[in-house]
């Protein structure tokens, strides 16, 4: 594509990297003498639009009231021609996920002056009312002077702002917190949690908790991570066992509670003075012989991909094809219509089929209809639109009184979905596939519920179920 000359007032001298919604560009401020980064996004993206300028203006409102040495500052939020832009620091550097996939290795006396860098940054974000839900190493940028910095505040949640959608998770999955899976209440202690993440990650080389994304899911809810001391050839101080099952605790309750909390229990652990930018000397003449885009060094270092996506796209596809697919299917399936676009987009090679194929996972023909109007009315032609039939039932094991059907398996799932939330589906999923018969599946389904009145009430209304 061509790229302009300038943008408002800044004049373009560089193209640092391009994506589905825009591309982000070196620039220079003539008015103040200053070299810039310009982030923008095409106004022009479909469906979709509406919601990436949405997150976009939010990323400009929420970095741009923190004013912190590790958050890279926001300096202007512009239109010009068929682009929205935001002005902002540029900051000579790698992302820590560069680095890592680089396989650089941090060592004992650089990982704390890494994690109080950025817990100090998350605290400062923190008290000015601003959740950043998405750290993870792709996010950070490591500079040759010694300082770590937070970007990408495109997710970020501004308390009170009203920003957050029930139906719709955001964030990197391997760095998500449980309750952002189950679709509860969230605060600032979803970072605190991504923190303890990439601590895991520094020390371990890999984060606590990986695979397809609905066993990563199932993971992140249910299990407990293997701490670093019980892994065979990762040799780390020992009192990092303890900061790990409280910043990964799945409750929050347990967790730090704030940033602040956790930096100054990880300076007490080490019980020596800690030299913040210490980090710096490992990376000098660090080996860089893999030197790929940052966003592809992001997901070969074990990362999941940008935030929302649980895979990669297509290649053959048109990235914003697919996000506004994956808006509109989310209405009607959640949180895991993500996954689902992507699966789909493998096998087609049209939007017809593709929605074709993404109608028949909503189970509910009532929803299955308005998923398919609302593709009609964007102008899109599912391929046999008024003759696609629901998705085939699994047949069961045996027939009879007491066994499973789909439809029961459905109505369960939607009870447990008022529960637990989205993490319903997964629950359901591996249920069904240990019990044939109703009274183990309900027992399954009901572990998963708070013990007491609820559980009973819950296990009641599964009785009920025809």
């Amino acid at each position: 594509m061509a790229h302009p000359t300038t943008l408002g007032k800044y004049r373009i001298t560089e193209v640092l990297g391009e994506g589905a919604m825009g591309v982000v560009y070196k620039g220079f401020d003539p008015d103040i003498q200053r070299v810039v980064a310009l982030k923008t996004i095409r106004q022009s993206l479909g469906d979709q639009g509406q919601m990436l300028a949405l997150r976009f203006r939010n990323e400009a409102q929420a970095a741009g009231r923190l004013s912190h040495p590790g958050i890279v500052s926001v300096y202007d939020f512009g239109q010009a021609e068929s682009v929205s832009f935001i002005a902002m620091e540029f900051v000579e550097g790698r992302t820590l996920a560069f680095h890592l996939a680089n396989q650089v290795r941090f060592t004992d006396e650089d990982i704390p002056g890494l994690m109080t860098q950025l817990l100090d940054a998350l605290h400062h974000a923190h008290e000015q009312g601003v959740w950043h839900r998405d750290i993870k190493p792709a996010n950070i940028i490591l500079a040759p002077n010694g300082r770590l910095k937070i970007a990408d505040f495109g997710i970020a949640r501004i308390d009170n702002a009203g920003m957050t959608q029930t139906q719709m998770m955001v964030g990197t999955p391997a760095y998500m917190a449980p309750e952002q899976f189950l679709g509860q209440t969230i605060d600032r202690r979803v970072d605190i949690y991504s923190a303890a993440v990439l601590l895991y990650l520094l020390l371990v080389g890999r984060p606590p908790f990986s695979g397809a994304s609905d066993a990563l899911m199932y993971k992140a809810v249910h299990e407990a991570p293997v701490l670093p001391s019980q892994i065979e050839g990762v040799n780390r101080p020992r009192f990092y066992d303890t900061l790990l099952a409280a910043g990964l605790a799945k409750d929050p309750a347990r967790r730090f509670a704030t940033a602040a909390v956790f930096r100054e229990a990880l300076a007490a652990a080490v019980g020596a003075p800690i030299d913040p930018t210490g980090w710096d000397r490992t990376l000098v003449g660090a080996p860089t012989k893999r030197l790929a885009a940052d966003a592809s060094a992001g997901s070969r270092s074990g990362q999941s991909g940008t935030a929302g996506s649980w895979t990669q796209p297509p290649s053959h596809w048109d990235p914003a094809q697919l996000q506004a697919a994956e808006l509109s299917l989310a209405k009607f399936v959640g949180p895991l219509a993500s996954v689902l676009v992507r699966r789909a987009a493998r096998d087609c090679s049209d939007v017809g089929t593709l929605y074709a194929r993404l109608a028949e996972q909503v189970t509910d023909p009532a929803k299955r209809a308005a998923f398919i109007g609302q593709a009609t009315a964007s102008g899109i032609r599912p391929v046999a639109a008024g003759t696609i039939a629901p998705p085939p039932a699994p047949t069961p094991t045996n027939v009879g009184p007491r066994m499973l059907t789909p439809e029961l398996i459905e109505a369960a799932r939607r009870l447990l979905a008022a529960q637990i939330g989205p993490m319903a589906n997964v629950v359901v999923k591996k249920a069904a596939s240990r019990s044939s018969q109703r009274d183990e599946f309900f027992a399954a389904l009901a572990e998963t519920v708070a013990e007491g009145p609820t559980r009973q009430q819950f296990l009641s209304a599964l009785s009920r179920l025809n």
